[in-house]
């Protein structure tokens, strides 16, 4: 069930996967079993979330933010024969050196993962004096080469696009600053070898209130980007600064093929919003935010991965052409 949308990418006929529920009619529906990874899903976790997945070999692979009993954040691999049900490892990742020596880090978290020609990128939010985003990549999530972070401080949301964008490697990120920031627009920048970043331009910011509330007062790109006939299919967060403090829901926008810098179509009305009680109640209540995508190219089925509540980890599931088509008719671009 594609309609008329050409996606980019190899069939996933393992892909995670419920029907929409008879009734309902959103465009996006939550997995009936979540979460699916819980806050003490391995022994020294306190919280499970924010993590990406990728299919590897017969099943999927995955880097997954586990914040331990001291609240200290970093990062883990893990593996799953079907995407829902994972083994993750009990040690963090350690790096080895890549293209630079090795760099000092106090922490990390939120990461992302993408296959790129050869092997797989990880991003993530790495502690350097201050938030920036770091780098590294893998050939089989058992051994991690770490390179140079890619910003100054202060940075959040690296965003790797799966495929070079005229010669260079694309990511997008969120300029911040050193605690909750209250502000935050989506750009793009680019590199030649994945070691020095430029280029930097604005993609999105915030839409003004109340035009579209739920995303006025920072934003965020959330899952690496899918390729389509329409442009590059990009799930992200928005927040809303409210009288109980931030809530993070997403959305989607369309970004232009070959220059996505340029925004195409962006929705006004959410795909997914704090409404669970998993998503309402945890460590940071009502936060629902996106860092993994898996979709097949043949039925156009998406699943999307998002952290809850800053405690667990669940999956939404869609079709990317009712996506693309709710983003286009509730455009506010």
């Amino acid at each position: 069930m594609t309609g008329k949308l050409k996606m980019e990418g190899q069939p996933l006929a393992g892909l995670p996967w419920e029907d929409r529920p008879a009734g309902c009619k959103d465009v996006m529906w939550r997995y009936s079993a979540n979460p699916i990874i819980g806050r003490y899903h391995i022994p020294s976790s306190n919280s499970i979330f924010n993590s990406a997945v990728v299919p590897f070999k017969d099943g999927y692979a995955g880097v997954f933010r586990c914040d331990n009993k001291a609240v200290q954040m970093n990062i883990f691999a893990g593996f799953s024969k079907d995407g829902i049900n994972w083994d993750i490892e009990h040690e963090p990742i350690r790096f080895k050196a890549g293209n630079t020596e090795m760099i000092d880090s106090d922490y990390k978290y939120d990461p992302r993962v993408t296959w790129i020609e050869d092997r797989y990128w990880i991003t993530w939010c790495n502690g350097y004096h201050g938030p920036t985003i770091g780098i590294a990549y893998t050939f089989d999530f058992k051994e991690f080469f770490q390179c140079e972070n890619a910003f100054l401080p202060f940075n959040r949301n690296g965003v790797l696009f799966p495929q070079k964008i005229d010669g260079k490697y694309a990511m997008l990120s969120r300029p911040s600053d050193n605690g909750h920031t209250p502000f935050g627009d989506i750009y793009i920048s680019y590199s030649p070898d994945m070691k020095y970043w430029g280029e930097h331009r604005c993609v999105m910011k915030v839409t003004p209130f109340p035009e579209s509330a739920w995303q006025c007062t920072k934003i965020g790109a959330g899952s690496v980007p899918i390729l389509t006939e329409e442009g590059w299919l990009m799930f992200y967060h928005g927040v809303i600064t409210t009288c109980n403090g931030f809530r993070y829901s997403m959305g989607a926008a369309i970004l232009d093929k070959d220059n996505p810098a340029k925004v195409l179509y962006r929705t006004r009305a959410y795909l997914l919003a704090p409404a669970a009680p998993y998503e309402m109640q945890g460590d940071v209540p009502n936060v629902v935010f996106p860092c993994a995508s898996l979709y097949d190219a043949t039925t156009g089925r998406v699943a999307v991965y998002y952290g809850c509540a800053d405690t667990v980890v669940g999956m939404a599931f869609g079709y990317a052409h009712e996506i693309i088509e709710f983003t286009k008719k509730n455009n506010i671009v």
